[in-house]
């Protein structure tokens, strides 16, 4: 089953806990805080795999979370990172936020790799908050949570050459002949209804892949009949095949369904409407087609576009046709740039920050809410029997801009806050 599209849920690992710990040896009478930081949590990465050609393993299965790091121990000993996820992807997939539409990662060549969510920083152990003026902290940090994000995976084929052209012209019949795929052929519309691929080999030695891009119709750009879903599959083609019915035999004008098509490219992606063309006159083996041919090979030569009569069903023609592709590509390729989608690191780096330590202050009633993942950590890693531990919880507070925040909702001493469960009075 082709599957090119799919949606999933991605959730790092949570970093260890620092500990809180002190030496205890028999000759140390006076032991300070030997508390270690705890692991890394582990990341999510994609790596390309080019065994595979669909996005069908994540049809099932929607939600994927790396391992968390370790706690921290006793002795200064740090808590072992959690392990590293690894997604394989066939090549030629983008990776999306859901939420903003930012492309985060274009993974294009086998090995190519991009860590999509990152594990959470491991907490620190007491050791690190030793100081001149507290000698024994009873308190450590926890973990940080990682990234959770949902992406969309949308896979685009690498083929070198791609077919294009209304429904039922040929394509498939075309694919199936001149290479080993076995698409499904009918002669009904919409048989195809997904990509094929294909490597064709020329009499000369030569191959290159070609893609049978499911019929197009009016209104392709704009989603109708699928046409998103086809049209995303003929933008990294080096070169179009634009295959048509020479025989006419559903009554359509072959010359206005060759420039109908273009202009769905042209308003999808004017780059697509700039790929290099090259016309195969379909079904010329059907006597009718003969007075089509001269229409379409004049009109097309004022364009500087070269036509092709072949007849699939017969072999008429196909040789010549794929010799001279092959030849084409050859020139194309000597100027060819990769085409990648760009990638916005900045805005995907920028967001995550600022989810970070995002928070909400509102009043209900005569209750302070304070909200935001952060504060869960926050309030984990404080031990409130400690001074020195609800000092540094205070401290975070004012640095986030908490504190600033509950005074511009007008909070008096004596007032209730609740951060994450607990409740506080709060005082100066």
């Amino acid at each position: 089953m082709f599957i090119d599209k799919a949606k999933i849920d991605l959730k790092a690992g949570k970093g260890g806990d620092g500990a809180v710990a002190f030496r205890r040896e028999i000759y140390v009478p006076a032991g300070g805080p030997a508390g270690g930081d705890g692991g890394k949590g582990g990341n999510i990465i994609f790596e390309v795999d080019e065994g595979m050609r669909t996005l069908m393993d994540f049809r099932y299965k929607k939600h994927y979370t790396a391992d968390n790091g370790e706690d921290g121990k006793n002795k200064n000993m740090f808590g072992k990172d959690g392990n590293d996820l690894i997604l394989k992807l066939p090549p030629g997939t983008i990776v999306k936020d859901e939420k903003t539409g930012i492309v985060i990662a274009d993974l294009v060549k086998g090995g190519d790799r991009k860590v999509i969510a990152k594990g959470g920083k491991g907490g620190k152990g007491n050791i690190n908050f030793k100081t001149a003026t507290r000698q024994a902290p009873r308190f450590a940090t926890a973990g940080e949570y990682g990234e959770e994000l949902t992406v969309i995976l949308e896979l685009k084929l690498l083929a070198d050459v791609g077919l294009v052209g209304f429904p039922n012209v040929g394509k498939s019949t075309i694919l199936s002949v001149v290479t080993s795929a076995n698409p499904k052929v009918a002669n009904y519309h919409f048989t195809t209804i997904k990509p094929n691929l294909g490597v064709v080999k020329t009499k000369h030695g030569d191959s290159f892949v070609l893609a049978d891009i499911p019929g197009l119709i009016e209104g392709a750009h704009e989603g109708t009949g699928l046409g998103h879903e086809f049209l995303r599959h003929v933008e990294r083609t080096k070169l179009l095949i634009h295959v048509i019915d020479i025989a006419s035999l559903e009554g359509r004008d072959p010359l206005e369904d060759f420039h109908k098509i273009n202009e769905e490219l042209k308003l999808y992606s004017p780059k697509l409407s700039e790929k290099p063309q090259i016309v195969a006159a379909n079904k010329a083996d059907i006597p009718q087609s003969e007075e089509n041919i001269a229409m379409v090979k004049e009109k097309l030569k004022e364009s500087g576009i070269e036509v092709f009569v072949i007849s699939a069903a017969t072999n008429k023609g196909l040789d010549q046709l794929f010799t001279h592709v092959s030849a084409k590509l050859k020139e194309i390729e000597e100027n060819y740039i990769e085409e990648t989608v760009e990638v916005n690191e900045e805005k995907v780096y920028k967001l995550q920050k600022e989810d970070k330590y995002k928070f909400s202050v509102y009043k209900e009633k005569d209750l302070f809410v304070v909200e935001g993942r952060f504060l869960e950590r926050l309030i984990n890693s404080t031990n409130f029997d400690s001074m020195d531990s609800l000092s540094y919880f205070q401290k975070i507070l004012k640095n986030r801009g908490i504190i600033d925040e509950l005074k511009t909702l007008g909070i008096q001493e004596g007032d209730t806050v609740k951060i994450h469960d607990i409740e506080f009075e709060y005082y100066e």
